[in-house]
């Protein structure tokens, strides 16, 4: 019995590899998954930056909560205006 599942699955799978024509997928929804990615790195490493710098600021010795966040506001919203970028470029 597990062998006629087998190969009823490896059949099915030899007919999707055959059905394939190398160079006919569209490539949108690689791009567009690429773009997500770059950007949930980009602002997620923008966020783990500022949240370390409050936090290193505020419980260093002699440190305190409001020079921590000035700190992380400046790094925030200069980061902000650096990751923005301009238009973005068609390939």
């Amino acid at each position: 019995m597990a062998d006629h599942q087998h190969d009823t699955l490896h059949d099915a799978a030899d007919h999707d590899a055959e059905a394939y024509v190398h160079g006919t997928m569209t490539i949108e929804e690689q791009a567009s998954t690429w773009a997500l990615f770059q950007d949930l790195a980009k602002w997620g490493s923008l966020v783990v930056a500022v949240v370390l710098l409050f936090l290193t600021i505020w419980f260093q010795p002699g440190g305190s909560f409001v020079g921590g966040f000035i700190a992380a506001a400046v790094v925030s919203v200069g980061g902000w205006f650096l990751l923005k970028g301009g238009k973005k470029a068609d390939h």
